[in-house]
């Protein structure tokens, strides 16, 4: 352990007595201890000098790496690596410097509490603003589901979603300040949910069940055009299907969706993998306030929508692995300046419906190369009291990966 003078300790709700001597020893020995001020009331009394997190937790590894080369404890709940503080140091703290010292981490704890096996539970860390809504995502009959709370109204939170999407009947477990002598227990069903005393450090269990009326959203590309709230700009669903396999979504990859409409591509990209991101540009101000609500309404408010036209909406965003384009192509202006700012290797995909943008796609095909694939779709309707093929507008589909030398 030689030259690691900062250590990570992870501390549960009973304070002192469920740490190791090894952990405790290095507590005693460092000149500075860190924590959250919970975290530092339950280790009591310290040789050294006691500092409180500050925020963001970033400004406070700027301090602690000042100390380098003096002994420091970190004080973390549970697992530090877990939705913890260890994650935070480590992007500016060498890991040749940390001893890490974990204890059972929250989620561990509520797992034994509830009997439930934990490699089969879905995980979520709900403990920062505006992030109840990735849940949404996890509702599926018979899944189980294990939750951060940020505060004593997540779980409120987290009923009144469940309830509003066919999922009443699911049961919620209101799990407080576990592992410690103030910890609760509480079973109540999401639409009875009438909880007023939540503590702020809980965490959420949800045994899900589906009503008749429930909404699960699935696994696979091409969500019920019904699940998204539009004005007739939507991606329909059997083309929105061909050009998600066409954009072969990746993990930790980022999409411009130009042309948002209702937000749908950027919103299927976003469920494809919890790591990616997506950057939507519209110029239509109550069609991006619309995309944001299906990005919240869908598991999925960390979509990006830049209100704007491209191509000068482009202007300074990061460079993205991905795009797609499913509106006008300005006379070709947009296709290239999205080639242009594509990263190599990164794929490219338009959608065009009017002839003035197959010219544009055409062009586009001669000079990138790429494939043209043309999709028509009919739906069967009545016809008065028959019933008739019924076709959509076709679909030119132009797709293409930039070279990985940039041309």
């Amino acid at each position: 352990m030689s030259g690691r003078w900062l250590s990570i300790i992870g501390i549960g709700e009973d304070g002192r007595a469920g740490l190791s001597p090894a952990a405790s020893a290095l507590i005693e020995r460092a000149e500075l201890v860190v924590g959250g001020r919970r975290h530092l009331d339950l280790v009591g009394d310290t040789p050294g000098e006691k500092m409180e997190w500050a925020k963001p937790l970033e400004a406070t590894a700027t301090t602690i790496l000042a100390r380098r080369g003096t002994p420091v404890a970190v004080l973390a709940s549970g697992d530090p690596f877990w939705f913890g503080a260890g994650v935070t140091l480590a992007r500016s703290i060498p890991l040749e410097d940390m001893q890490v010292v974990p204890s059972p981490s929250s989620f561990s704890i509520a797992a034994s509490r509830l009997g439930w096996s934990l490699q089969d539970v879905t995980t979520l860390g709900l403990n920062l603003k505006g992030l109840t809504p990735l849940i949404r995502r996890h509702l599926h009959h018979g899944r189980r589901i294990l939750a951060l709370a940020l505060n004593g109204d997540t779980a409120r939170e987290v009923a009144s979603l469940l309830t509003g999407a066919g999922f009443g009947e699911s049961a919620i477990v209101v799990m407080e300040a576990l592992g410690g002598p103030r910890e609760r227990i509480r079973n109540v069903r999401a639409r009875d949910f009438d909880f007023a005393d939540v503590d702020p450090l809980n965490i959420i269990g949800v045994d899900v069940v589906a009503g008749s009326g429930a909404a699960p959203i699935p696994y696979t590309a091409g969500l019920p055009d019904s699940y998204f709230e539009n004005d007739g700009q939507l991606t329909k669903r059997e083309i929105r299907a061909v050009t998600m396999s066409s954009l072969q979504p990746g993990a930790g990859q980022l999409l411009w969706d130009v042309g948002a409409g209702s937000g749908s591509i950027g919103i299927e990209w976003l469920l494809a993998h919890p790591a990616n991101t997506a950057i939507g540009i519209e110029r239509d101000a109550e069609r991006a306030a619309r995309a944001v609500r299906n990005a919240v309404a869908l598991g999925v408010p960390h979509l990006d929508i830049r209100e704007g036209a491209a191509p000068d909406a482009l202007s300074g965003l990061a460079q993205p692995d991905s795009i797609f384009i499913g509106c006008g192509t300005a006379g070709g202006r947009v296709i290239e300046a999205c080639w242009t700012a594509l990263k190599p290797g990164g794929r490219i995909v338009v959608n065009a419906v009017t002839i003035e943008s197959e010219a544009a796609l055409l062009s586009a095909y001669h000079e990138h190369g790429g494939s043209l694939t043309r999709f028509g779709v009919e739906r069967a309707e009545p016809v008065g009291r028959l019933t008739a093929w019924r076709p959509a507008m076709p679909v030119l589909q132009w797709v293409s990966s930039k070279p990985s030398g940039g041309a």
